[in-house]
């Protein structure tokens, strides 16, 4: 089977070319399963009921939070009563979400979501490891795909993480920093990994917000509002294959589509506007 994990969904550039390109690309590819992390879909930070509504009917089957989860209070109602979007699993028990989530693929297999938060330049959470240790007890054995975002700074973090679910998981796939990293692999018990898939959203900007915005920030400290930028929008993330009987995956593979791919995949999913001319018996 084949799943697309898209990369940190970023403003309405991201989430429109996500609906966009998503139709096509899942034809494209022979897609089983599309996962994203969507904590900053809602203007670059949190999302909302609507725009988890939005989303879905883009076409994602599940979708990962991280820091800014609870940024928009009104996300809570969501988090507490939809079954395929899941909170960091090492956030308190109090806090709402489910840690975990099963939805099922396009070819009918059972597959595992997880989101787990790192330690390195975060704020404080509770372990990682042994909140996916709880968690993937708590799986039915018999779900034997399973797939985990791992929501961290540091890369040192990521690959700690990644090494200790060699092996127990299907992929490790890291967000939150924005930026595609060239490392995917298969660890040798069987884990596809890479430290970060990227952000979709638009490239032309500083992790997604307006370039002249940060830099004023930076450079003179002055209280400056981050927006989101506009151009050139593309979608990052990772396809990666698993066998379905084993949980194990079999290749990685990076993905980045610009905006005239995604217009050519939109193309491409739209029925003919020219009707079929019919044909006269023939003799």
């Amino acid at each position: 089977m084949r799943i697309l994990f898209i990369g940190d969904i970023v403003g309405k550039p991201g989430r429109k070319i996500v609906a966009q390109a998503l139709p096509g690309l899942r034809q494209r590819e022979q897609l089983d399963l599309i996962i994203a992390n969507a904590e900053n879909a809602a203007d670059g930070s949190g999302i909302t009921p609507k725009i988890y509504r939005e989303l879905i009917a883009a076409g994602l089957d599940c979708i990962t939070l991280g820091d800014h989860i609870y940024r928009r209070v009104e996300i809570t109602s969501v988090l507490e009563s939809e079954t395929n979007i899941v909170k960091p699993a090492n956030y308190p028990d109090e806090a709402p979400g489910r840690t975990w989530a099963v939805v099922e693929a396009a070819n009918g297999v059972s597959v595992a979501v997880i989101s787990v938060m790192g330690r390195v330049y975060m704020r404080p959470v509770d372990c990682p490891f042994k909140a996916l240790d709880r968690v993937l007890a708590e799986i039915p054995a018999d779900i034997k795909v399973r797939f985990v975002d791992i929501h961290a700074e540091a890369t040192s973090d990521k690959q700690v993480i990644g090494r200790y679910l060699d092996g127990r998981v299907s992929a490790a796939l890291g967000t939150h920093t924005h930026v595609p990293t060239a490392d995917e692999q298969i660890f040798p018990g069987g884990t596809a990994f890479q430290c970060d898939v990227g952000m979709t959203g638009p490239y032309e900007s500083i992790l997604g917000r307006k370039i002249d915005r940060v830099t004023q920030a930076t450079v003179t400290f002055r209280p400056t509002p981050f927006q989101v930028a506009t151009e050139d929008r593309r979608i990052c993330g990772a396809i990666v294959d698993v066998d379905s009987e084993t949980g194990c995956a079999t290749t990685i593979k990076r993905v980045m589509i610009n905006e005239q791919e995604a217009i050519a995949l939109q193309a491409d999913c739209e029925p003919s506007s020219q009707a079929p001319v019919a044909q006269s018996p023939s003799g």
